[in-house]
């Protein structure tokens, strides 16, 4: 992927605007990625054996609860800290990207907080309801697949996709920082953010506070946000720019 865009016959833009438009090849493969994953985490989710199975290791029937879900290490460590850092470092992107105008610094800040806020939207209008929630886990709320009928005793909903881990994804935006000039730079940014919000959305897992699924759909929504984002504003700058000339 990366090798089409570090040759001498690579457009001039590309490399050498603070705000380049990436090829088409790059959004069609991203496209048919994101195709098959979403179309493997709809076949997870209406499943829902995995997500049951993992979370049923953290489980305790005796108790009827996580006895991970208020530990105060992992609400620090992994509920607050790693997502106050992620979102201190975008915020001082974002400010140094202004003071210094680099554009593509303030696109790619803006990219962190954007990615969430998806999540965020999408998780405040569900109907699905947390692990901790639910009948299986000594709840009062009734689990269904996606895109299912959803029951009269649903529970108080709210957490679908995960919202936590999303906040680790965000950082995959680090990837549009180093793309092209970069490459290796560009995707070891976006493996690393994704471990991060794999992490992340573990330690959710473990308090009882979400699915696997509903990490991974996270990260899913957020890289489908970033890709069409940063793709729609610099090829409308490119449009701008071929308009001037």
């Amino acid at each position: 992927m990366s090798s089409i865009l570090n040759k001498p016959k690579t457009k001039r833009v590309i490399r050498t605007e603070a705000l380049y438009p990436l090829p088409g090849d790059f959004y069609f493969k991203q496209s048919v990625l994101l195709l098959l994953i979403a179309l493997f985490l709809i076949w997870l989710s209406r499943s829902e054996s995995w997500d049951m199975a993992i979370s049923q290791m953290w489980y305790d029937p005796l108790t009827q609860r996580f006895p991970w879900k208020d530990n105060a290490w992992l609400n620090l460590i992994n509920h607050h800290l790693i997502k106050d850092l992620i979102i201190a470092g975008g915020v001082l992107l974002l400010i140094a990207g202004l003071l210094r105008r680099q554009w593509r610094w303030v696109l790619v800040a803006l990219l962190m907080g954007v990615g969430p806020l998806v999540v965020g939207l999408l998780k405040s209008s569900s109907a699905h309801s947390c692990p901790w929630d639910l009948v299986q886990f000594g709840g009062d709320a009734v689990s269904y697949p996606l895109f299912g009928a959803i029951p009269e005793n649903s529970g108080p909903g709210r957490c679908f996709p995960g919202g936590h881990a999303s906040s680790g994804f965000s950082a995959m935006a680090l990837f549009f920082l180093f793309y092209p000039r970069r490459p290796h730079l560009a995707w070891c940014c976006w493996w690393a953010a994704v471990l991060v919000g794999l992490v992340m959305g573990f330690g959710q897992i473990m308090r009882g506070a979400h699915f696997l699924s509903h990490n991974l759909w996270a990260a899913w929504w957020v890289w489908l946000t970033q890709c069409v984002i940063f793709g729609c504003v610099t090829h409308l700058l490119e449009i701008k720019r071929k308009l001037k000339r």
